[in-house]
This record gives structure tokens, sequence and C-alpha cells, in this order.
């Protein structure tokens, strides 16, 4: 759109983001958006005159006003409801397999959002950020994406070159393990994105929103068949119809 004012929208991806998201740093909306410092600073200061954000007290975090969140007005209503419905199923899900469950929606051609997350009770485990995002070829969600509607050689290079890897991993061992995914149902990150940390991913069946499951665990930690075990778990639960 031409005539679109580009501050605008800026606002109001920002209104988004903290409408999916736990309070926020300047930095980290700066992050997230890929805005520079000193725009979201500004648009910050706007919002929070006109009363759509409020500054956590004490801190230097912001988070959405209360009339904003009730209202309502910033979410996608399906998706809003589909993501309500699955936080229990996520919660049931990483305590009977003592893990981290995420969920994860495609926001665009780039970039991926964590919008509901599980973790066990298990006194050592891993932790998601609501609303942290990331490139849209990284980790096992990636591959899952990538496996299920294969976006052909050009695009799957692409996104794989946008993504920063802890532990080094070839081109070409990338495209073997998204077509093992497609053969399997799930994909496997064993410690390329996070060192460490083991994640499976698949994408949830019949969603035009595009959502992707996942369940981490540390690296080493389970034996192959376990692991086996639990990627087609976490496929029967992306294929649960929540009701």
């Amino acid at each position: 759109m031409s005539d679109r004012v580009r501050s605008v929208s800026q606002a109001f991806a920002i209104l988004r983001l903290f409408a999916d998201s736990d309070p926020l740093t300047l930095s980290d909306v700066s992050r997230a958006l890929g805005l520079s410092p000193s725009t979201v600073f500004n648009l910050l200061n706007t919002l929070l005159a006109e009363g759509a954000i409020v500054r956590e007290q004490p801190g230097k975090r912001y988070r959405l006003a209360d009339a904003w969140r009730r209202s309502g007005l910033l979410r996608d209503g399906d998706a809003r409801q589909f993501i309500d419905r699955m936080a229990p199923l996520l919660a049931r899900f990483a305590q009977a397999h003592e893990a981290t469950v995420g969920l994860w929606q495609k926001m665009s051609r780039d970039r991926m959002q964590l919008v509901a997350h599980a973790e066990s009770d298990a006194v050592l485990r891993i932790h998601l950020a609501r609303g942290q995002r990331q490139p849209l070829g990284g980790g096992a969600v990636g591959r899952a994406m990538a496996a299920a509607s294969p976006p052909g050689p050009d695009e799957i290079a692409r996104l794989f070159g946008a993504v920063r890897w802890q532990r080094p991993i070839s081109f070409d061992a990338y495209v073997e393990q998204v077509e093992a995914a497609a053969r399997a149902g799930y994909a496997m990150d064993d410690g390329y994105t996070h060192i460490g940390i083991c994640t499976l991913a698949t994408v949830v069946p019949d969603r035009e929103d595009e959502f992707c499951a996942s369940v981490s665990v540390f690296a080493g930690a389970r034996p192959a068949a376990e692991v086996a075990a639990l990627g087609r778990a976490l496929v029967e639960l992306a294929g649960t119809k929540a009701d």
C-alpha cells in the first residue's frame, strides 16, 4: 500500500507484539521488530502518552495497557482462540514427558514467533520466553515448516542463510534433515541452533495461519528410541482437535 503511513504501521506492530508477549524492554522491541532503538524510543513514548501502553514500575519494561489487552482488538480472533485451546494440551504434554513445549506461528516470510509454551516441574528444565522470535528457517520448527510445504531450493537456501547457527551445519546436511522430516512427520535440531538442546517440531495440520509445535529436551539425555517416540507423540499432539 503506497499510502500507508509507516510510523502508524510500526506503532501497531509494537502493540501487536505487546499483545502476545510478557513485558518487554526497548531493546526487546527493537530486536523483535527490526527497528532502530531511536525509532522504538519515539514510538514507545507516543504510545505511553496516549495510554496504549504502560511502564512497569520499577524497571524499564513496558506492557500493553489493561484496557487495550481486554479489548482483544489486536488479536486474530480465530488464531487466538486456537492458541488458548492448545495451552492446556501443551501443559499436560510438558508434564507427561518432562520437557518444554512450544507453539510457534509464522509471522512473515522471514520470522516465526512463540505464541504459547509450557514447561514441566522438573528441577532442571529448558525455559522459553513467550513472544520471542527467530528466523523462519531456524531450528526444528524451520525444518518442519519447510518439509510440510517445500518452498523450493532457492527459498530454502535463503532461509538457511539467514540463520546464525551455534554449531556449524552445511547446507546439504540441512536439506537432508528437511527431507528426513518430511518422511518422519517431525523435524529435529540436535544442538545446531542451541548447543546442548535437542528440539523436535511438527506442523499443526489444517491451519492456514501456519502453526508449528515443538518439544525441547537436553541433548544426549535420552536414548534415540525415546527421542523418536517423543517425536511421534508430538505429531499426535499437533493433530489433536483442541475443543
